[in-house]
């Protein structure tokens, strides 16, 4: 959890009853823009008369913007922690307000337009997205590589993976959300991937989430901004693979086991043509290679979903202790030695085989057919003993 450290509070101020809303604004060197944002919010919450707060997460800014911004009549909370995400969190966790609306101190959200999502909070809805394709980007407010590649690569993934059908842009900067449901998601990155975290846990968390049109503009800074196109979009796409082990882990394991069996079954009497091309057992070689790889994927699926769970960083799996029932330690050694003793079994007829020839040369392309199947099913044997017992250790505090 990111330090924090607050500035001087009255006793009405410390107490913060009867704020219905936060607008909360995380801060690194935003002199040039902080004073119009934190004057658009103002104007909104009293043209609107919305009893709440301006709010700004400082992270360490050297250019005077805390100065600015107490001048202003925002509140400033000091956030020690580095990174975007520390600087929100910090946020969250010093907001009086009943909701939370974010956006970034660049000027390039409009805070006159906070009427949409506070409604949509005040309906039920647990997190409001705003969605920048469907409110409008003007000229210059995005690069081409985020419009055109980055969000719509991103925002797809995550809507595949977490069957998020109804979220366009999983990245807009300008979102509310309750700010016990902000809370109840334990969030944890520090970085740019927090924007993904925050959907992600409500997703799995079946929060009620809307999604709302919202404009983007140009930022009004004269330097760069913070954010790194390949480094952010790769930490983003790293926290969605880790948050999903069936995409990271089971669906490609599922697919070289089917594929491998597939491969291993047609080559396993005689070698296969297809046009002018021979596959022998070499390839089967390659066929017994992603059977294995493919139940180490599979199985670490199964580890990651367990232990996420246990530390409480994924949501209980009603399917996954249904499988616990039936699927125990006792099950999980009967079937590894089950498989490794027909694989030791198949590898003693095939050293009597080669004892037949005086242990000469052999025929590789019988003995391989022999071969390749017994030592597979031995490794698969002894991988499902042990990925057993350490299931059964994973499980206990999981149980």
């Amino acid at each position: 959890m990111s330090t924090i450290e607050q500035d001087q509070l009255t006793p009405t101020q410390a107490d913060g009853k009867g704020l219905e809303l936060t607008i909360l604004m995380p801060c690194l060197n935003e002199a040039e823009t902080l004073a119009t944002c934190i004057r658009k919010a103002q104007t909104w919450l009293d043209e609107n008369h919305v009893d709440g707060e301006v709010l700004i997460a400082d992270n360490g800014s050297t250019d005077g913007s805390q100065a600015i911004a107490t001048e202003m009549g925002a509140r400033v909370v000091h956030v020690s922690a580095k990174g975007y995400g520390s600087a929100l969190l910090g946020g969250i966790t010093a907001a009086r307000g009943k909701y939370v609306i974010m956006g970034d101190a660049d000027d390039s959200y409009d805070f006159t337009n906070l009427g949409p999502f506070l409604e949509k909070l005040r309906a039920g809805y647990e997190v409001v997205m705003g969605n920048r394709f469907k409110g409008g980007i003007k000229p210059g407010a995005m690069k081409a590589l985020h419009r055109y590649l980055g969000n719509p690569v991103l925002s797809g993934a995550a809507r595949m993976m977490f069957r998020e059908k109804k979220i366009g842009d999983f990245h807009c900067g300008l979102r509310g959300f309750s700010r016990d449901a902000a809370m109840r998601m334990d969030l944890r990155t520090t970085g740019m991937e927090f924007a993904s975290e925050m959907v992600v846990k409500a997703s799995l968390q079946k929060m009620r989430i809307a999604e709302v049109p919202t404009t983007l503009s140009p930022d009004g800074r004269s330097r760069p901004p913070h954010l790194r196109s390949w480094r952010d979009g790769w930490r983003h796409l790293r926290f969605l693979l880790l948050y999903s082990p069936r995409w990271l882990f089971l669906y490609p394991g599922a697919l070289l086991m089917l594929v491998g069996s597939f491969v291993g079954m047609l080559l396993l009497m005689r070698p296969v043509a297809i046009g002018g091309v021979t596959f022998g057992v070499h390839t089967l070689v390659y066929a017994a290679l992603a059977v294995m790889v493919g139940f180490q994927s599979v199985i670490f699926a199964v580890f990651t979903k367990v232990f996420a769970i246990s530390e409480r960083l994924l949501p209980e799996d009603p399917r996954m202790n249904k499988m616990f029932e039936y699927i125990t330690l006792e099950t999980g050694l009967i079937v590894g030695s089950l498989l490794l003793v027909a694989g030791l079994a198949g590898s003693v007829y095939a050293f009597s085989i080669w004892g037949e020839r005086d242990f000469g040369l052999l025929d590789p392309t019988r003995t391989l057919r022999l071969v390749i199947p017994a030592f597979t099913a031995i490794t698969l044997g002894i991988e499902i003993i042990l990925s057993s017992f350490f299931l059964s250790v994973l499980g206990l505090k999981h149980r």
